[in-house]
């Protein structure tokens, strides 16, 4: 297939394009940054520099690639700018989704987040309603809605990525948080999934059936659980406790729909993960 992947150069897309191009996909890769088109080329894909912002220009892009499917994996994280990446998942997604299908293209995969379910004890499934009082929802919503008008729109609902590149990474916003000393130990849920991992989830979504996919590890767990586990693997000092007043949040998340599908985690749980920083 001819694979219009959005986002070549983050976390996913710079992992995914050699998934993609060994699977015998011929991709086109977007970045927005002609100074790294030279590393989507080595990657194996053909670069094509497109501001997501600019509607015009992305109908334009697709149009001119003529792909089978649609890989959105675009964030804007940069600085931690939170409204930017919330405009990128509203506005961006609209232009992907309207040029895809100006192409006549009608498979769009997706990347979205698994952190916004309603608070609970027992594992959230793609059918459980998320939690609209979160900062992220009305651009997640914005995004998931204008996928589903897609013949065929996946959404992955990725989990905390770890692993290289990433916040998680020795090098990253939270490993400097924690060597800092500002995390605490608390009953707040994580699901984390290993950066490969997400990108191979991706991959075999290009044979899913539309809707909602949790990509997420095995084990679910609170940040008391797996902040020492991280902060040892970092050699940061042991985290101090939230205190016992402090209030359950989040929810657990399960991996079955993605399971059945076929996808496997090959880091089944960030205790693993996270031992291999050392």
């Amino acid at each position: 297939m001819k694979i219009f992947l959005a986002g070549a150069t983050g976390v996913i897309g710079r992992r995914l394009i050699p998934l993609l191009v060994q699977a015998g996909h011929e991709v086109a890769g977007t970045t927005r940054r002609p100074e790294r088109t030279g590393s989507i080329a080595e990657l194996g894909a053909a670069p094509v520099v497109v501001d997501v912002m600019d509607a015009a220009a992305v109908r334009a892009a697709v149009v001119d690639a003529r792909p089978d499917a649609v890989v959105h994996q675009l964030t804007d994280l940069t600085g931690e700018d939170f409204e930017a990446n919330s405009r990128l998942r509203v506005e961006g997604t609209r232009n992907l989704v309207d040029a895809a299908k100006a192409a006549g293209v009608g498979t769009m995969v997706a990347q979205s987040i698994a952190w916004l379910y309603l608070p609970g004890d027992t594992p959230a499934t793609e059918i459980d309603p998320l939690d609209p009082s979160l900062p992220p929802y009305a651009g997640i919503a914005a995004l998931e809605n204008a996928v589903a008008e897609m013949t065929r729109g996946v959404v992955l609902r990725y989990g905390a990525l770890y692993g290289p590149g990433t916040w998680y990474a020795p090098d990253g916003a939270i490993a400097q948080r924690v060597k800092a000393g500002s995390l605490r130990l608390a009953p707040a849920w994580t699901s984390f999934v290993h950066a490969d991992d997400a990108a191979a989830a991706a991959l075999a979504a290009l044979d899913w059936p539309a809707g909602p996919v949790n990509v997420v590890d095995d084990e679910p767990a609170t940040t008391a659980e797996w902040l020492p586990v991280y902060s040892a693997a970092l050699g940061a000092p042991t985290p101090g406790n939230a205190g016992k007043h402090a209030a359950m949040t989040g929810r657990p998340v399960s991996n079955a729909k993605a399971l059945g599908l076929g996808w496997k985690p090959r880091t089944p749980s960030w205790r693993a993960g996270f031992a291999d920083m050392k």
